[in-house]
């Protein structure tokens, strides 16, 4: 099923583009699968649903749990995990983790950050029977600051480079976050993959972004981000409105309530 799915997605290049959202939980999934041909276990629930200030605090058990949910209830997408900060440092540790991570989630796919620097560990996994999903650009595990890549003719020749190295080792797709819309054009065209954009243009072959962002649930709000509702409102509003019926005691009421 697993290649099956893969295969979809590589077909989809220059053709179909290509919907990605991230999702933490069985009621997020159970929506998105819907609708997404990619549901990506972002380490980006670090900072969503713990409270954490980067990507790099994020343990692998703690997204297994999570990437359980999500496959359990995912029944169309392509669900692939995002490999936390130190998890695939070298061969060995990266297969361990990732092998440790298909077999207790079922997960169709694992990401990791960074081109050249991780081209063997990639090749290794592929090897090795495990699809990869690149992940160039701005990289969030490593990156200091949050800032556009690609303005500089060396960064262009890098993630360009980064990119074709990816594509070449054996990867089915690769993220493309936060660059400038003439080197995702670019890298689109010269990969013979999928591209998935993040903050990168829409020349890309598809979009991700973080869910609880397009929802209005996040304070954060990236100039490539677009917000569709504005949940938190929503949600504010509710809980506003049952504490005021609690305290004017007209919640519970009788239909609320269990009589013999």
């Amino acid at each position: 099923m697993k290649i099956i799915k893969i295969k979809k997605i590589l077909k989809k290049k220059g053709k179909e583009p290509i919907c990605c959202l991230t999702a933490y939980s069985k009621s997020v999934a159970e929506i998105i699968d819907k609708y997404c041909d990619i549901i990506l276990v972002g380490d980006s629930l670090g900072m969503a649903l713990y409270g954490m200030k980067t990507t790099r605090e994020v343990k692998i058990d703690t997204m297994i749990l999570h990437a359980k949910a999500v496959k359990k209830i995912s029944k169309r997408s392509l669900v692939v995990f995002d490999m936390p900060y130190k998890t695939y440092s070298n061969k060995k540790l990266a297969y361990k983790n990732a092998h440790k991570v298909i077999k207790l989630t079922n997960c169709d796919a694992v990401k990791l950050e960074g081109g050249k620097k991780i081209i063997n560990i990639v090749k290794h996994l592929v090897k090795k029977g495990i699809p990869v999903m690149g992940h160039i650009g701005l990289l969030p595990q490593t990156a200091k600051k949050y800032k556009i890549k690609g303005k500089s003719s060396v960064q262009k020749k890098q993630i360009l480079e980064d990119a074709l190295s990816l594509a070449n080792s054996g990867v089915f797709a690769i993220v493309i976050e936060c660059v400038l819309e003439s080197l995702a054009k670019k890298i689109t065209n010269q990969v013979s993959v999928p591209t998935i954009g993040i903050g990168a243009s829409k020349y890309c072959d598809g979009q991700i972004l973080v869910t609880d962002d397009i929802l209005g649930m996040s304070n954060l709000h990236p100039k490539f981000v677009k917000q569709y509702s504005n949940i938190r409102k929503i949600i504010e509003k509710s809980v506003k409105n049952y504490h005021k019926d609690v305290k004017l005691k007209r919640f519970p009421t009788a239909k609320h309530a269990y009589k013999f």
